[in-house]
């Protein structure tokens, strides 16, 4: 389960110049989180909504899982689709559990089973249930709103989600915590999902591809670091700004880059990262802490050792880990 196909998909609005969305094939993987990344009005949310048939496509056909979605009832289809929109979408005149609660409520579960489940998702989001159950969406932040949002769409195990620019009315800090619990998430739960965000570094730091729009058509679908070091076009190339290195080395993992240093004390004071971290991360604390060299740890464990010579070695090497 988990595949979403998009079979030459099409779409034109009454009265519109052109297209919203035009001949779209592509195939997200199951567990494949891949974000819509491109200009304002290139079709992003377009082809979002048609696989929750807010919209219908004009041409074309999209499969979930090879079934055809038109042959499902919108209500039935909605059932196993999570949706996660700007400004949460919360039920002002509810509670955080109530607002959990409307889908399982709608498949007939138990209030025993609703209950827990409603606790359980909080507990996964990080809001305490005993402190947040009973508040209403105007009694939380924008952040604390979102991952309530974040926690309903969850509430029914749906296999897909659909995430239109969530975090976009978030403060910096506040997005940049969503986005790793995100990334937490889907370590936890790997789900489908369609991400849309018109935000390079958030598509950069989330995605496993990302697919680029331009007027509604598909220019590249591929891995970030690809997307980044080959291009298809001076759009795609301008749009990520691919000649930033620094921007490169945020995809490139420590692990492959570092001297190994087994069964070394680390010294008082020196920097640490782990193996997974970014060479941009370890620049960054470098540049920060002002040592020549950071201490990589797994486990509690130094397993290795990280230069500026090492970082400069791998970003002219332009290998992807």
């Amino acid at each position: 389960m988990g595949t979403i196909e998009f079979h030459q998909v099409s779409l034109h609005f009454p009265q519109a110049p052109r297209p919203a969305v035009k001949a779209v094939s592509v195939q997200i993987q199951r567990g494949e989180l891949v974000v819509l990344l491109g200009p304002s009005g290139c079709g992003k949310t377009t082809l979002l909504k048609m696989v929750n048939r807010l919209y219908e496509p004009s041409a074309g056909w999209i499969t979930l899982e090879g079934q055809d979605i038109c042959r499902l009832p919108p209500t039935q289809l909605r059932q196993n689709i999570g949706y996660v929109i700007q400004q949460s979408g919360l039920f002002p005149h509810m509670t955080v559990a109530q607002n959990i609660a409307v889908v399982p409520r709608l498949l007939g579960w138990s209030r025993p089973r609703i209950q827990s489940r409603v606790e359980a998702l909080l507990d996964l989001v990080k809001l305490s249930p005993g402190e947040f159950r009973d508040r209403y969406p105007a009694q939380l932040s924008g952040g604390q709103q979102q991952r309530v949002g974040i926690a309903r769409a969850l509430a029914g195990d749906p296999e897909y989600l659909l995430m239109d620019e969530p975090f976009g009315a978030i403060d910096a800090i506040t997005r940049s915590a969503l986005q790793g619990e995100i990334l937490r998430l889907q370590h936890q739960l790997r789900k489908t999902i369609l991400f849309v965000s018109h935000d390079v570094e958030e598509a950069l730091r989330l995605a496993d591809r990302i697919l680029v729009l331009r007027q509604g058509e598909v220019v590249q679908f591929d891995t970030p670091f690809r997307l980044l070091t080959q291009p298809a076009d001076p759009f795609v190339h301008d749009l990520l700004g691919a000649d930033d290195r620094v921007r490169q080395l945020g995809l490139l993992r420590i692990a492959p880059a570092m001297a190994p240093l087994p069964n070394s004390p680390i010294r008082n004071g020196q920097p640490t990262l782990t193996p997974e971290d970014s060479l941009r991360d370890a620049l960054s604390l470098i540049l920060k802490t002002g040592f020549p060299e950071i201490t990589v740890v797994h486990n509690g464990r130094p397993v290795g050792l990280l230069t500026l010579d090492h970082i400069r070695t791998s970003a002219m090497g332009g290998t992807q880990n």
